[in-house]
C-alpha cells in the first residue's frame, strides 16, 4: 500500500508539472483540473516545488532504498521542470517588451516618468509580486468603497483605488476594471490587483466594478451596466481626483470580453437604454484572456462548455435558432476604423478560453482599425495568469503601464 502510494504522489506531481506546459486534459469538466494545476505549475511553481518534495519526503519513509531513489528521482525531474516553469514567468518582460516594441515601435514610451507618474509612495511595493501581498493590496489603495453607480443595489456598487496623497483636482488618467467569472460570478474585489495596485502607486485612478450576474441577469445586462459605469465615471470621476477626458478599461476572462465590447460600442444606444445620451467613450482597451466571438464553430475555438452555459444561464436562447444574439453579443461583431488602441494579453495555454480567441479578434482588429493594436501571447500561461501576483503578472502590469503611457502621450501630443 505504501508503494503504491508513492508511485500516486510521484506520478500526480510529474502530471502536474508536464501538464504546465502543455495541458492534458480538454473537454468541459476535464478542462478545469488541466487549468487548476496548470495554474499552481505555472504561477506557483516555488510553492508547488516544496510542495512535492515534501510530500515525496512522508510518503517514501519506510520504502526500500531502491522505491526511495524512484520517487526521488521522479520528483526530482518533475522540480526541475517546475523551476523552468518559474523562469519562464520571471522572463515574461521579453515576450511583452517584444509585443509593445513590435506594434508601437522601439522608439515608444518605456516608463512614465515625467508623464503623470507620481513620486514614490514611502513604503508603496505594488510592483513587488506575490500572494501574500495580493491578498492585503486592497487596504492600501481601496480608499472610497461601495459608491453605487447605478440603481441595481449591491449589483451597481464600485471601489475606486488612489494614493492616500492624491491631489483632488490632480485630473489623474482613470482606468476601469470589470471583473470576470463567466458573467455569473465574481466580484469588485480579488480580480486584477497586480495591474491596479501598480497604477495606483503611479498616479492613477482605478475603479473596480461590480455588475448583474446570471442566471438572475439576461444578456445584454451585463454589458448595461459596464456603460452605466463609464458614464458615471465620465460625471463623477473628477470629484477623485480622476479625469473624464482619458479613461482606459480592462478586465479578464468575461471582463475581458466585456471591456472590449464596452470599447468597441461607444455612446451604442442599444447597450446605453434610457442614458442613450450618455458618453461611453473609451480611450483605450487592455482586455485579458478573454472571449471575442461566440459564433465560431470551428475545433478549438470555444470552450465545450461554452455555448451550453450561455444558452441556459446568460444569454437564454439557443445559438441554432437565435444565430444574431450571439453574433450582437460578440466584440468582433463591432471592430470599426475608430476602435481605441487595444492591448490584448493571452496565455497560449489557457484551457478555459483557447488563444484562438485572441488571435482571430487582434487579427480583425489589425485589419480594420486605425489605432494601435498590441498583443501578447505569453508562453506556458494559463487563463487567470494574473491572480495571484506571480512575477509574470507583475511584469503585464508594467507592459500595460508602458501601453498607456505611449498611448497617453500621443493623445496629449494631438
Amino acid at each position: 500500500m505504501k508503494r503504491v502510494a508513492t508511485v500516486l504522489v510521484t506520478a500526480l506531481g510529474a502530471v502536474c508539472t508536464v501538464n504546465g506546459y502543455r495541458p492534458l486534459f480538454r473537454g468541459a469538466i476535464p478542462s478545469v483540473f488541466a487549468w487548476l494545476f496548470g495554474l499552481l505549475a505555472t504561477e506557483l511553481s516555488l510553492q508547488t516545488v516544496a510542495g512535492q518534495a515534501a510530500t515525496i519526503a512522508v510518503a517514501s519513509r519506510g520504502l526500500s532504498a531502491r522505491q526511495r531513489t524512484f520517487g526521488w528521482l521522479v520528483t526530482a525531474a518533475s522540480c526541475i521542470g517546475l523551476l523552468r516553469l518559474h523562469r519562464t514567468g520571471r522572463d515574461a518582460n521579453v515576450p511583452l517588451t517584444a509585443a509593445l516594441d513590435a506594434d508601437l515601435g522601439t522608439a515608444r514610451q518605456t516608463t512614465s516618468e515625467g508623464i503623470w507618474r507620481a513620486a514614490p509612495l514611502e513604503g508603496a511595493t505594488a510592483k513587488t509580486p506575490g500572494l501574500l501581498r495580493m491578498m492585503r493590496i486592497y487596504r492600501d489603495y481601496a480608499h472610497d468603497a461601495d459608491i453605487s453607480y447605478a440603481e441595481h443595489g449591491t449589483k451597481n456598487l464600485l471601489d475606486i483605488w488612489r494614493r492616500p496623497d492624491l491631489d483632488p483636482a490632480g485630473r489623474a488618467p482613470v482606468l476601469l476594471q470589470v471583473p470576470g467569472g463567466a458573467w455569473a460570478s465574481g466580484n469588485k474585489r480579488g480580480q486584477a490587483h497586480p495591474l491596479m495596485s501598480h497604477l495606483a502607486e503611479l498616479g492613477w485612478v482605478c475603479v473596480a466594478i461590480n455588475y448583474r450576474l446570471s442566471p438572475k441577469a439576461t444578456w445584454p445586462d451585463h454589458i448595461i451596466d459596464v456603460k452605466r459605469a463609464i458614464a458615471w465615471i465620465k460625471a463623477h470621476i473628477a470629484e477623485y481626483g480622476g479625469n473624464p477626458d482619458f479613461v482606459a478599461i480592462t478586465g479578464g476572462s468575461a471582463g475581458g470580453h466585456l471591456s472590449s465590447l464596452a470599447a468597441l460600442t461607444a455612446n451604442d444606444p442599444a447597450f446605453q437604454p434610457g442614458f442613450e445620451d450618455a458618453d461611453t467613450r473609451l480611450h483605450a482597451a487592455i482586455p485579458f484572456y478573454g472571449v471575442y466571438d461566440f459564433t465560431r464553430t470551428d475545433a478549438n475555438a470555444l470552450n465545450p462548455a461554452m455555448v451550453p452555459f450561455l444558452e441556459k444561464l446568460v444569454i437564454k436562447q439557443t445559438r441554432a435558432d437565435h444565430p444574431q444574439s450571439f453574433a450582437s453579443a460578440s466584440s468582433i461583431t463591432y471592430v470599426n476604423p475608430d476602435a481605441p488602441p487595444f492591448f490584448v494579453l493571452h496565455g497560449r495555454n489557457d484551457s478555459f478560453i483557447p488563444v484562438t480567441q485572441a488571435r482571430g479578434f487582434v487579427a480583425r482588429l489589425r485589419e480594420v482599425s486605425t489605432q494601435p493594436v498590441v498583443y501578447a501571447e505569453l508562453p506556458c500561461a494559463q487563463h487567470a495568469f494574473d491572480i495571484f501576483g506571480s512575477a509574470r503578472a507583475a511584469h503585464a502590469a508594467v507592459a500595460v503601464e508602458q501601453f498607456l503611457a505611449e498611448i497617453y502621450t500621443r493623445r496629449t501630443a494631438l
